[in-house]
């Protein structure tokens, strides 16, 4: 289908929103008193420390909600007071952070369920309200909702958006579009759903595997049998990678995407020559602000002499498991929790180590003074923070 002209219809309908309300001030203070915090207020102004007892706090300079996240909670909240009686529901979690869904949830806001991977659109009529969370919809998704007579109030973030008419112009210029990012991950069947053919590679080293294909270095089958899920349907990789585009789940590692377009654009100035790459290659920068910000912020946290490390996110959150990767690979001792409540009062913690299932670590916090780094993803709320921040001071108390 053409995307972009069904993108311009959908914007001129009277059953779509994508803008807000015009409530912002009804809603600010239920936003400050569910997200914000005082005590993180002051420990920016501290020079982003807290130093208490034996205690001390280092905190990214960069964390948190971003402003593409503060946009669609506030318009989820002006959606619920502008249609207080309406059903209301949202295609996927608005952000990947518990405690935020979970506030929509005691607001009425109905989740699509999901059997089997599938989602179940089947309990939404014509005259519902339905939210496109901040990582997008699919195409069919929105379709099929208009289709159905729903009011549709769009949340996307501007930099998704972004990447979306990337991927079409890619499309237009009948360019295969190397997509960076997590097959499964919601924003990147969003951003695959706009493109036209198009390749989903996960990281630099699935990328070396395309690029050596395209040097003819490669074995068809062994090349199909890794991405036949990763791919548009039809996807033939003897004829689709003459021409390229590179494109990026907006929440994936900066420099990895960086890393992963001057592969390809060498790959092909190798096999066509510098006379006729921009035949055969497209770049286009598509990596999020906030996310750059930070990872930058990140990188320059881990420098400190830091005993460990907590990042603080929902475990499906891209933003924040790549946090947590980067405290990883400096070596630091380093937890992934998504609530406060990981970690207890017997000084033990609850964490998602990168790439593993749950674990419980007794003895959390050592004994003697303790520099703890914390930073937090693009969807944790500062008041999340806060009382993460507030469990570390009572186990410095008590143990």
């Amino acid at each position: 289908m053409d995307t972009h002209a069904f993108k311009r219809s959908l914007h001129h309908s009277d059953r779509y929103n994508r803008r807000g309300f015009g409530r912002s001030e009804e809603v600010a203070g239920s936003l400050e008193q569910a997200y914000q915090s005082s005590l993180i207020g002051s420990i920016r102004d501290n020079g982003y420390r807290l130093n208490h007892g034996r205690l001390q706090v280092r905190l990214a300079k960069d964390f948190g909600f971003c402003w593409g996240v503060e946009r669609a909670v506030a318009m989820a909240y002006e959606t619920r007071k502008h249609y207080p009686s309406e059903r209301l529901w949202i295609t996927n979690e608005i952000i990947h952070n518990p405690s935020v869904n979970d506030h929509l949830r005691e607001m009425n806001v109905q989740f699509i369920p999901v059997e089997q991977g599938v989602k179940d659109f089947s309990g939404v009529t014509s005259g519902d309200v339905v939210i496109l969370p901040a990582f997008g919809a699919t195409v069919q998704e929105m379709q099929l909702l208009n289709e159905r007579g729903c009011h549709i109030v769009d949340t996307t973030c501007p930099w998704v958006s972004k990447v979306w008419n990337t991927v079409e112009k890619h499309k237009k210029q009948t360019f295969t579009s190397i997509i960076h990012g997590k097959v499964k991950h919601e924003e990147t069947l969003a951003t695959s759903s706009f493109a036209g053919t198009y390749l989903v590679v996960l990281d630099l080293e699935e990328a070396q595997i395309v690029a050596d294909y395209i040097l003819g270095n490669g074995d068809r089958d062994s090349f199909m049998a890794r991405f036949s899920k990763a791919c548009s349907p039809g996807f033939d990789p003897d004829q689709d990678l003459e021409k390229l585009g590179v494109a990026n789940q907006t929440t994936m590692l900066k420099r990895e995407t960086e890393e992963i377009g001057r592969l390809f654009e060498r790959t092909m100035l190798s096999k066509f020559g510098p006379t006729q790459l921009n035949e055969h290659f497209l770049a286009f920068n598509t990596i999020c602000d906030a996310t750059q910000e930070r990872q930058d912020a990140m990188f320059s946290l881990v420098d400190e002499p830091l005993d460990l490390m907590v990042v603080i996110g929902g475990y499906n959150s891209s933003n924040t498991t790549h946090l947590q990767e980067i405290a990883i690979n400096r070596g630091i001792r380093s937890f992934h929790i998504d609530t406060p409540e990981r970690i207890s009062a017997d000084n033990s913690i609850e964490h998602k180590p990168l790439g593993q299932e749950l674990i419980r670590e007794l003895e959390f916090l050592p004994s003697g003074t303790v520099t703890v780094g914390i930073t937090s993803g693009a969807s944790t709320p500062d008041r999340v923070v806060e009382h993460v921040i507030q469990r570390l001071i009572s186990l410095s108390e008590e143990n």
